[in-house]
C-alpha cells in the first residue's frame, strides 16, 4: 500500500515502481521479473477467483524461474498462502508470500526487508533442489509454512505467527533454514505441476460463543448453496453439551453439510472426545480439524469440494495432510 497524499488514505501499490521503492532489489544476481494485474487491489478483496488467477501466473511460468515472490496484503495473506498450498498440485519450487505493516514509501517501512529476504528465499538452492519447495509466509526476519500460519497483530511488525508448527527459517546476519521441517523435493511426487482451478467458494465459519442459540445455529445452517462449515469451538473442540446443541448439528448434518471441528485457540489442538462437552461430535459425524488453522480448514474445504464430488471421500481428504497442513 501507499498513501494517497490527497487524502491521506491506504490505497494499492502499483507494482510497476517497485524498482524505484526499493532499488537493491537490483543488486541481485538474479534474472528478476515482475508481474502486475492491470489494477491492483486491496488484499481484503482477495477470494478464491483470485487465488485461481495468482496460481495460474504461477503456472505459465513455472518452468522459466526458480521460484515465485507474491506481494501481498497481510490482512488476508494467511487464507492465499493456505489456498495455493491445495491449489498448486504437485509444488516443488518455493512460493513466499510477503508485504508490510507501513506501507511502502515510508520512512521506517519493513516491506523493503521483508522483499528482498523473500527474493532471496525464493532464489536458494542447495545446488541441486530448491530449499524451500513449498508455500510460505515470510515476515519480520521468519519463514512460515503457509498453511499453518495466521495473522495475530495489526500493529506490530511481528504480524504472523506459526503455532502448531516451526518456523521454516530465521533470517539475521544468515538465513538459517529449519531444514528437518522443511517439504523435500527428493520425496515429492513427479514435478509436474498441476492448478486446480474450481474451488468451491459455499464454506462458512460458525463461531461459537456463550448464549448461541439453536435459531442461530440452524439459520447459519440453512444458508443457501453452503456445503461445509467450520466450527471454531471452545479449548481442545468443546462446545455446548445441552441436546439442543446436539440437535443442531445433527440437523445441519442430515442436510448433507460437512461441519468440521476447530479450536478458537491460537494454539493447541482438537482433540474431539478428550472432554464430555465434545463426546457425542463423532457419533454425529463431526470431522475433527486437529491442529488445522481456521484459514486452512476453510480453503482445504473450498479446495476439496471444487475437486471431489464424492463426500465420503472429501471426509476422508478432509482427515489427513495434503500438504503438511496438519501434523497429528
Amino acid at each position: 500500500m501507499v498513501k494517497d497524499p490527497e487524502t491521506d488514505q491506504l490505497k494499492p501499490f502499483d507494482f510497476e515502481g517497485i524498482m524505484n521503492q526499493v532499488p537493491e532489489v537490483k543488486r541481485f544476481a538474479y534474472s528478476i521479473d515482475t508481474v502486475s494485474f492491470g489494477k491492483p487491489i486491496d488484499s481484503s478483496n482477495m477470494g478464491p477467483k483470485m487465488w485461481v488467477k495468482l496460481a495460474k501466473i504461477i503456472e505459465d511460468n513455472y518452468d522459466k524461474y526458480n521460484g515465485f515472490v507474491i506481494l501481498h496484503g497481510s490482512d488476508t495473506m494467511a487464507y492465499t498462502a493456505s489456498a495455493l498450498s491445495f491449489i498448486l498440485e504437485n509444488l516443488s519450487k518455493p512460493i513466499i508470500l510477503t508485504g508490510s505493516q507501513l506501507p511502502i514509501g515510508t520512512l521506517r517501512t519493513d516491506g523493503k526487508e521483508n522483499l528482498i529476504t523473500s527474493i532471496q528465499i525464493a532464489g536458494d538452492t542447495n545446488n541441486t533442489y530448491p530449499i524451500v519447495p513449498e508455500v510460505g509466509i515470510y515476515f519480520e526476519y521468519q519463514l512460515y509454512r503457509g498453511n499453518r500460519t495466521t495473522k495475530v497483530n495489526s500493529e506490530h511488525f511481528h504480524a504472523f505467527e506459526s503455532y502448531n508448527y516451526p518456523k521454516l527459517a530465521q533470517a539475521g546476519i544468515e538465513i538459517k533454514y529449519n531444514y528437518k521441517f522443511l517439504r523435500s523435493v527428493t520425496s515429492l511426487r513427479p514435478k509436474i505441476l498441476h492448478v486446480s482451478e474450481n474451488m468451491n467458494p459455499n464454506v462458512g465459519i460458525l463461531k461459537l460463543f456463550p448464549g448461541i442459540t439453536k435459531s442461530h445455529i440452524k439459520h447459519f445452517f440453512d444458508t443457501p448453496d453452503l456445503v461445509a462449515v467450520v466450527m471454531e469451538t471452545y479449548g481442545s473442540g468443546n462446545a455446548p453439551s445441552e441436546e439442543w446443541f446436539l440437535e443442531a448439528l445433527k440437523y445441519g448434518i442430515d442436510k448433507g453439510l460437512i461441519i468440521t471441528n476447530i479450536t478458537q485457540c491460537q494454539a493447541g489442538h482438537v482433540r474431539q472426545g478428550h472432554y464430555e462437552t465434545s463426546s457425542g461430535f463423532a457419533s454425529l459425524g463431526v470431522l475433527s480439524g486437529r491442529d488445522m488453522t481456521t484459514e486452512t480448514a476453510v480453503t482445504k474445504l473450498m479446495y476439496l469440494f471444487g475437486k471431489y464430488e464424492d463426500k465420503d471421500e472429501i471426509r476422508q481428504k478432509f482427515s489427513v495432510s495434503i500438504c503438511g497442513e496438519l501434523s497429528l
